[in-house]
C-alpha cells in the first residue's frame, strides 16, 4: 500500500495527542506518583504479554547485566525523571503547552548522542534547534506592562517542560545504547525470528526502572493511600488507561513500525505533528484559546524537529 508509513506516523501522532489529554485530565484526578505507578505497570504487563504471544517469552531473557544497566538508566531519566517532569508541567500549563516542550527532545538526543556516542553535530543540527527554540519562544514569551519580553506561563511549568524535553531526548540515546548491547548479546540462531520485537522487550526494562522509581518515591513522599483511593476512581483510572493503551503500547508500537515502510526523517517529522494537533481538542476540552503566536509557534517548532532530519 502507497504512503503506508506515512498513514501509520500520522496515526502515532494522533495516538500520542489522545495520550498527552487523557494523561493531563488522570493526572489532575490521581496525582503524578500515583497516574506514573499505575501507567509503567500496566505498559510492563501489556508489552509482556505482547512479547508472550509474538515470540513465547513474557521477560527479556537475552539481555545481559550491561543491556540491562542502559535500558534501567534509560527508564530512569527518560521515564521517571521526563514523564514526571512532563505530567508536572500538564498540571501547570497543559498538555497542549507540555508536548510544545517536547520538541526540545532531538536536540537532548543530539547533545547526549555528540557526548556519548561521538556523533557530530552538524550545521543542520544546529539550525534545527535554533527553529525549534524560536517556535516554542514566540508560544510562551510575550510584551509585559512595560514592553518588556515576559513568560505568559507559570516559570515552573516551563521548567518541567524543559525536564520534560531534555528527559525524553537523552532516555531515547541512553536506551540506544542498551538495545545495541541487547542485539549483540542475544544468539545468532534467535536473532532473525524476534529482532523486530526487542525494541518492545527493552521498553519492558525501562518501564520495570520506571515503575519501581515512581512506587519509591511515592513510598517516601506520600505512602500507598492515594494508590488505594485511587482505584475508586473510575475517570481518572479509564483515562490512565487509555493514557497506555495509545502511548507506550500502541504509540511506541506503531512508531518502530512506521519506519519499516517510509524514510525515518518523513515518519519522525509526521509523528512530531502532536503539539499542532492538540491545539483543537485542547480548546474544546480544556479552554485554552486558540491565538495565532500560539498555533505560529507550534508549527515552527515542529518545523525545527523536521530540520533535524534533512540530509
Amino acid at each position: 500500500m502507497q504512503y503506508l508509513g506515512e498513514i501509520i506516523s500520522m496515526g502515532v501522532a494522533f495516538s500520542w495527542t489522545i495520550t498527552a489529554i487523557a494523561s493531563e485530565v488522570a493526572s489532575k484526578r490521581l496525582g503524578v506518583f500515583t497516574l506514573n505507578v499505575w501507567r509503567m505497570s500496566a505498559a510492563f504487563i501489556l508489552t509482556g504479554l505482547g512479547m508472550w504471544i509474538f515470540t513465547g517469552q513474557f521477560m527479556p531473557v537475552y539481555a545481559s547485566g550491561r543491556a540491562w544497566m542502559w535500558l534501567t538508566l534509560s527508564g530512569l531519566v527518560g521515564y521517571a525523571m521526563g514523564d514526571y517532569c512532563l505530567f508536572r508541567s500538564y498540571l501547570a500549563i497543559g498538555s497542549r503547552y507540555g508536548q510544545l516542550f517536547m520538541t526540545l527532545a532531538p536536540m537532548a538526543a543530539a547533545f547526549m548522542a555528540w557526548f556519548t556516542l561521538g556523533q557530530h553535530l552538524t550545521v543542520n543540527s544546529i539550525i534545527a534547534m535554533i527553529v525549534t527554540l524560536l517556535g516554542i519562544a514566540i508560544s510562551v514569551l510575550g510584551r509585559g506592562d512595560g514592553k518588556k519580553i515576559t513568560l505568559k506561563l507559570p516559570l515552573s511549568g516551563v521548567l518541567f517542560g524543559i525536564g520534560a524535553g531534555m528527559g525524553q531526548g537523552i532516555g531515547l540515546v541512553l536506551s540506544k545504547i542498551g538495545l545495541d548491547y541487547y542485539i549483540k548479546d542475544t544468539p545468532s540462531y534467535v536473532l532473525l525470528s524476534i529482532q523486530n520485537y526487542l525494541p518492545f522487550s527493552a521498553n519492558m526494562i525501562r518501564c520495570l526502572a520506571g515503575f519501581l522509581a515512581f512506587l519509591l518515591i511515592m513510598w517516601v513522599h506520600q505512602g500507598f493511600g492515594m494508590l488505594h483511593k485511587s482505584i475508586h476512581d473510575k475517570k481518572g483510572m479509564s483515562m490512565t488507561l487509555i493514557a497506555v493503551i495509545f502511548g507506550p503500547f500502541i504509540g511506541v508500537g506503531f512508531s518502530l513500525m512506521a519506519v519499516q515502510y517510509t524514510a525515518a526523517g518523513i515518519a519522525s517529522t509526521l509523528m512530531a505533528l502532536t503539539p499542532i494537533l492538540i491545539i483543537i481538542p485542547s480548546h474544546y476540552i480544556f479552554g485554552q484559546p486558540i491565538t495565532v503566536k500560539g498555533v505560529l509557534g507550534a508549527v515552527v517548532s515542529v518545523l525545527g524537529v523536521s530540520l533535524f532530519f534533512l540530509h
